[in-house]
């Protein structure tokens, strides 16, 4: 029998507060990798272009074959969330326990597939000579730690299901601080450590991968223990889940490709220009992302506790927490201009960088809503209408950047106002499916109830 969920959660007496807590811990958990991935950098770019251009393949390679998994996190936190407001903690210990499971073995699948593959892959990904050499060398020592990047996600998917947002933020500072001391010692040499080049840095992400697996494995199974058997019905709903968040990821990474594609057929100034657009972009995603994560574990737990007051109170403050920052995020864009355009731009560049540069501010609180409502969706389980909005954003946008004559006056600026219609699409689409609750929305139980 479930047990009771608690009668008093902190989000029922203060909702503000609690959204912002639980936030918090997500956005600076998740913009630990990139600065990483900047000392990392850092310290690969002394080695020269080769190797740094190396490091650069491998990490693009390997980043979109990880992101394959994330409905090892997705999925996981959904679910946990969803028991632990039922107040089944049974339930909760079998869902934990198969997504370890899976991410482990998915993990060594990836390592015994990806070492003979890594070749042929580093060689599509456009690397010859000896940059090729560099980025297999990279990519072959990562595989290594396949399995730990695998379990760590699975297992911060759990952890945050269970709204527990700072072991997760503790573990990936503690696991990249490693990774970065690592660095400072195996990439040059320290003392009777030779130089391992480019492959120090591939061994020093691994070794902080495997701590940060192991602390979070160990975290979940401390507090839940390990289920008795795992469950097959579980498994195939798990990986249902991965099907629908694999096209939906593929189809999200397809359109970011073409546009940029798209810039570069433009030219060379408008390439540079689009590249420096795109950096800040995804960098402030990652303060969208934080209410995302947040608004699923609190949506999934409300609606497993039954109570439908508490699931809607959370969308609309997530959706206008994050409507605020996106706002915030545009203005600060908007009034950054000359500031970005003189770091990141190069001079014969910057006639091109500027409008473009402004419509992607002026499209960021709409971006706010597209992150906010992804988040929403995955709390209810509504994996397949993401899906199918991304397919028909994606579609329709392509086709856009497809008939954009790369001679065009203002044609960088049209790649980006394609991509505010991409936008447009997915959020319109998000906040109808809850508001007034578009096709066979979950949330129109919700609001019934």
């Amino acid at each position: 029998m479930p047990s009771s969920p608690s009668p008093a959660h902190p989000f029922t007496r203060r909702p503000h507060r609690t959204l912002v807590a639980l936030s918090l811990p997500v956005l600076f958990s998740l913009v630990a990798e990139p600065v990483t991935g900047l000392v990392d950098t850092a310290f690969v770019a002394q080695l020269g272009s080769e190797a740094l251009a190396g490091l650069g393949v491998g990490t693009i390679l390997l980043s979109g074959v990880f992101w394959i998994f994330n409905f090892l996190g997705i999925g996981t936190q959904t679910e946990v969330a969803r028991a632990e407001g039922q107040g089944t903690p049974e339930r909760l210990r079998d869902v934990s326990g198969l997504a370890l499971t899976l991410a482990g073995g998915f993990g060594i699948l990836l390592l015994l597939a990806g070492l003979p593959l890594t070749g042929p892959l580093v060689s599509l990904m456009g690397a010859d000579g000896a940059l090729h050499g560099s980025a297999t060398t990279y990519v072959q020592i990562r595989w290594v730690g396949a399995p730990a990047v695998l379990i760590t996600v699975a297992a911060f998917g759990t952890l945050r299901g269970l709204q527990d947002m700072r072991t997760p933020l503790w573990i990936a500072l503690s696991l990249n601080v490693l990774n970065v001391g690592l660095d400072a010692v195996l990439i040059e040499g320290v003392g009777p450590v030779p130089a391992f080049g480019i492959a120090g840095a591939a061994w020093a992400s691994v070794a902080g991968q495997w701590f940060g697996a192991f602390g979070a494995a160990w975290a979940v199974v401390r507090r839940h223990g390990w289920p008795s058997r795992l469950n097959a019905g579980d498994a195939r709903r798990l990986l249902r889940v991965g099907g629908d968040l694999f096209v939906r990821t593929g189809l999200l990474t397809l359109f970011l490709l073409l546009t940029t594609r798209a810039a570069t057929r433009i030219g060379a100034d408008a390439g540079a220009a689009h590249q420096a657009i795109r950096q800040v972009w995804m960098f402030t995603a990652l303060f969208l992302d934080a209410f995302a994560v947040t608004g699923q574990s609190l949506v999934a737990y409300f609606r497993g506790a039954a109570e439908p007051d508490e699931t809607l109170r959370v969308a609309r403050l997530v959706c206008l927490w994050s409507l605020g920052t996106g706002v915030v995020l545009g203005l600060a864009m908007w009034l950054g201009t000359p500031l970005v355009n003189r770091l990141f731009v190069p001079a014969t560049a910057a006639a091109l960088f500027v409008p473009a540069w402004q419509v992607a501010a002026c499209s960021q609180p709409l971006n706010a809503l597209t992150f906010a409502t992804d988040g929403l969706h995955w709390g209810t389980g509504d994996f397949r209408f993401l899906r199918n909005v991304v397919l028909l954003a994606t579609t329709a946008g392509s086709g856009g950047l497809f008939f954009l004559r790369g001679d065009a006056p203002g044609a960088l600026t049209i790649v980006w106002m394609i991509t505010a219609g991409w936008i447009s699409l997915r959020a319109f689409f998000g906040v109808a499916r809850i508001w007034p609750g578009l096709g066979r929305s979950p949330w129109q139980a919700t609001a019934s109830a």
